[in-house]
């Protein structure tokens, strides 16, 4: 039984977490089921043990019942929590492959993207990884599905509204509070208020 629990378990990403040289959030998705507090734990663990390390030294740090795996890029830390039994080469691929796709989209990507377009970010990381684990590899496909999202939004769109914000109705109440909007605005008639504002 414990085996059977194991092996489901060491298939994906516990969470994903990009973190600033300052200590600052820029990106955060749990993909298991942790408390508030045990969040606010593991952003501290991140902090206090990712962030102090030299860039020589291992990239992997066991916590217990999972692992960092982080990789720094510029500015950024990508830190993924892992299962103990998961492959650490591979992590280090997935978290590459996502900087691609990021890269893909803002056109060699910054901290001030992921900002100023926490959103779109979101949106790149859900069309590759579902429930933590990865999905679709091909950067290629994951750019195509965000171009028709867009495209199918702007057309859905009327001449007023924040496009940015349609795409917000798959992201979590946390997340949608991240960008600094009320959760479920538009289905209340958030359309109408945006349009009476002018």
């Amino acid at each position: 039984m414990a085996n059977t629990s194991t092996s489901s378990g060491a298939c994906g990403w516990h969470f994903i977490v990009l973190m600033s040289r300052q200590g600052k959030i820029r990106l955060s998705e749990f993909f298991s089921s942790y408390t508030e507090s045990d969040k606010r734990r593991i952003l501290r663990d991140i902090a206090g043990d990712v962030l102090p390390r030299q860039p020589k030294m291992c990239n992997i740090i066991e916590k217990g019942a999972y692992k960092f795996v982080y990789r720094r890029y510029a500015s950024l830390y990508f830190v993924a929590g892992v299962p103990l039994e998961m492959n650490e080469l591979l992590v280090l691929e997935q978290i590459h492959l996502f900087v691609e796709a990021l890269d893909g989209y803002f056109n060699s990507v910054c901290e001030l993207d992921l900002v100023f377009s926490l959103h779109k970010s979101l949106l790149i990381l859900f069309e590759m990884f579902i429930g933590g684990m990865l999905c679709e590899s091909s950067k290629r496909e994951v750019l195509k599905q965000i171009m028709e999202a867009e495209e199918l939004v702007e057309e859905m769109t009327k001449p007023g509204e924040d496009t940015a914000s349609q795409l917000d109705d798959g992201l979590s109440f946390q997340e949608q509070f991240q960008l600094g909007r009320k959760p479920g605005r538009r289905t209340q008639g958030g359309g109408g208020s945006g349009g009476s504002g002018r």
